[in-house]
């Protein structure tokens, strides 16, 4: 037999006069996790307050600053109509959008509860600051490595500035891994997106030493990939953000995010079932 639905529980299909009627007549309110996982990026938890029946989503705001710092500069890592000069072109996006919106949908993620989103959008805000600084003249990032100090850019072609940075490439890209470890429990957009960011990462190490022992072409080469594999996580991020915005506008339809979360049971479940059928 079927269980009775709660009277407190959203469905993905409900409309938004409906869900603000449950929200105004009960304390508390839940969604089905499909619908979570899609508006919050991580797999629902209970957690105490009210806070999201109260705040607006910060998913969509943080996407959207990595959405506009990450596709033009993935452009440019393949050279698309001519672009190059490792993103020099647009450093504001990567403070004013990348830095700023995802740090700062980082921090409401942490107040609303939800910690994988929280440390996710808070390192890789962490990460366009980064980037933001060491192409910031003022910073001296490259110039430390020229042999001029009068002609800080020579820096930027110097054996010891890439064999360097390629190190904080390397890390950015096991910190990739481990997310993307984690995102098997939420779906397979969130899967895709950290699978492109840790090519993504990887292959950048690769062309910043190749670079550093003089292998140009070869270089080059895994620049383009790097920038092949930036652009993949992108696309999955564009869907997953125009999936949130149709989600928050109540759309007469919304589309799939490839859920599968419930391929890997979580450890509360599991040791919820030991209690219930101890060996």
């Amino acid at each position: 037999m079927e269980a009775p639905s709660s009277p407190f529980r959203v469905k993905p299909d409900t409309s938004s006069d409906e869900a603000l009627r449950h929200i105004r007549t009960a304390k508390t309110i839940s969604i089905s996790p499909e619908l979570f996982e899609k508006l919050y990026l991580t797999p629902q938890q209970a957690v105490k307050g009210y806070l999201r029946n109260t705040f607006a989503n910060p998913t969509p705001v943080a996407l959207l600053g990595f959405l506009l710092s990450c596709t033009p500069l993935a452009c440019e890592l393949m050279g698309w109509r001519g672009a190059g000069g490792n993103g020099a072109a647009t450093l504001g996006t990567y403070y004013f959008f990348g830095g700023l919106l995802m740090t700062l949908g980082g921090i409401l993620e942490f107040v609303l509860g939800n910690t994988f989103a929280f440390v996710v959008f808070c390192s890789y805000g962490g990460f366009w600051f980064t980037l933001g600084s060491t192409l910031t003249p003022s910073f001296n990032a490259y110039g430390a490595y020229a042999k001029d100090p009068t002609e800080p850019w020579e820096g930027l072609t110097s054996d010891g500035f890439h064999a360097s940075y390629g190190f904080f490439l390397l890390f950015m890209g096991l910190l990739s891994l481990l997310y993307l470890i984690c995102a098997l429990r939420t779906n397979m957009v969130f899967v895709t997106i950290f699978f492109g960011l840790f090519m993504t990462f990887v292959l950048l190490t690769g062309s910043y030493w190749e670079i550093a022992i003089g292998y140009g072409a070869i270089a080059a080469k895994l620049q383009i990939a790097s920038g092949a594999f930036a652009f993949l996580a992108c696309l999955a991020g564009w869907w997953i953000f125009f999936a949130q915005m149709l989600a928050s506008v109540d759309f007469p339809f919304q589309i799939p995010v490839g859920d599968i979360s419930h391929l890997i049971r979580s450890g509360t479940m599991r040791a919820q079932d030991k209690e219930r059928f101890p060996a």
